[in-house]
Formats: C-alpha cells, sequence, structure tokens
C-alpha cells in the first residue's frame, strides 16, 4: 500500500529537473512527403506551431512540434548496426541533447523564447521503415520523443537552451 508520504516523496521526485538541454538541430516539414528543411531558426506561433511546417494552421492539433532527444539517435542508429541516424529521417521538428525529454511530462518548458507544453508521446509511423530500413519502424518504438503546443509564441535559433519552467 502507497503511503500519503511515499506519494510526495515521487511527486519531489517528478518535479525536479535541474538538466537544461540544448537545440542541436531543427528541421521543417513543408509538405506532405517533401523533403524536410533543416534551418537555423524557427517561429513558434500559438495554435499552429512552427512557420513553414506542414502542421502549421492546425489550432486544436497537440502534435503542433515534435522533438527527440540525440541521445536516441544514436540508440536507433546502433539498433540497426550503424552511426546515429540522420535527424531528417526521423521528420521531428527539434533535435535536443542533454535533457530526458519525458520528464517534461505535464510540465511547460521554454525553448529559445517560445513556450511550450508537452502534450504526448511522439510514435514512429510506417515511414520509419522506408526512411530507415529494415527494422526501422520498431527501433524507433521508445525512442520517438514527444509532441507539443505553443504556450507563448517566439524564436527557437539551434543552440538555445532547453529547460522546464520551473528551472527559471
Amino acid at each position: 500500500m502507497t503511503t500519503q508520504a511515499q506519494i510526495s516523496d515521487i511527486q519531489r521526485l517528478l518535479d525536479t529537473l535541474p538538466q537544461v538541454g540544448e537545440v542541436l538541430w531543427i528541421g521543417l516539414r513543408p509538405g506532405h512527403r517533401a523533403p524536410i528543411q533543416s534551418v537555423e531558426l524557427a517561429e513558434a506561433r500559438i495554435g499552429s506551431g512552427l512557420v513553414g511546417d506542414r502542421f502549421r494552421g492546425r489550432p486544436d492539433s497537440k502534435r503542433q512540434v515534435t522533438l527527440i532527444q540525440a541521445e536516441h539517435l544514436a540508440a536507433v542508429g546502433s539498433m540497426l548496426g550503424r552511426e546515429p541516424i540522420d535527424p531528417s529521417l526521423t521528420r521531428r521538428n527539434i533535435i535536443v541533447a542533454g535533457i530526458n525529454l519525458l520528464a517534461l511530462k505535464d510540465k511547460q518548458f521554454r525553448i529559445g523564447d517560445a513556450i511550450l507544453e508537452m502534450t504526448g508521446l511522439c510514435h514512429p509511423c510506417s515511414r520509419m521503415e522506408e526512411n530507415l530500413g529494415l527494422g526501422g519502424y520498431n527501433a524507433m518504438r521508445g525512442h520517438g520523443g514527444i509532441t507539443a503546443k505553443v504556450i507563448e509564441e517566439g524564436t527557437i535559433r539551434v543552440g538555445d537552451r532547453v529547460y522546464a519552467m520551473s528551472n527559471e
């Protein structure tokens, strides 16, 4: 039986996120099956995500911005018997290093000038098999990153810090 004290201890641990990440790469998907465009900065807009991305203009979408950890690119590459995979192959918007994105569950986080909120997990799609080769879909399972929505507009740049709002 879990006690109230144990729940408080677990909640304290969940609320403690001192790590600060860094944006390593930004990509925009201009259209369905269009090549992803690597950019140095992107404008995050409330209700629509990143300007120039194909998901822009869907205010009810919980998948306005997608993020994945650079550390997972290495893990997926290892499972496929090769070097870390090219970020563009994942079709995610932002690659970050140094922070566990799953620790942002139920949290708002700052990334550059923008504030985002995690809305869920970003599961792999069948394109992963096409993009990564045989076994790509299964290699990405559990390593697909997160989805987020824009809470406060701003510019996101390669090199920007990524941290939970409770760390300000």
